[in-house]
């Protein structure tokens, strides 16, 4: 099974998200998941099977109990081939991060000083980035 497949599923991308925190038991996964998700306790273990299968998480018994912890490697390939979608959004967060520490430079000096000659510096510095970027 593809690892989009695998995380396809909301059911599974939940109990992704729980392993994350940490090595759980199968009965607090399927605690948590029957009761977010309203499905049996074989309909848990069949999504924790695939995830089992699909590497995603790996099990191992402690008595009579099974835990199961996140592993990372299928993770890791979906990282990889998000790679060359990472252009789109990068630019966009590293532009909302120069705004985000101009917003703060700006709020510094209005509460530094009482004029708004620096704000308006500010502000024009800001317009002049909005031109340039079409």
């Amino acid at each position: 099974m593809h690892a989009f497949d695998v995380l396809g599923d909301p059911v599974r991308r939940r109990i992704l998200e729980l392993l994350a925190e940490g090595e759980q038991t199968s009965g607090t996964v399927a605690a948590v998941i029957r009761q977010e998700f309203a499905i049996s306790q074989p309909a848990v273990s069949q999504h924790l099977r695939v995830l089992r299968e699909s590497g995603f998480t790996a099990v191992r018994a402690e008595g009579t109990r099974r835990l199961y912890a996140l592993d990372a490697a299928p993770l890791r390939e979906v990282d990889v081939w998000l790679e060359r979608f990472r252009g789109f959004w990068e630019q966009r967060l590293d532009a909302l991060g120069t705004e985000l520490a101009r917003g703060r430079r700006s709020r510094r000096l209005q509460d530094g000083t009482r004029g708004g000659g620096d704000r308006r510096q500010c502000t024009a510095g800001a317009d002049d980035e909005e031109s340039s970027d079409g």
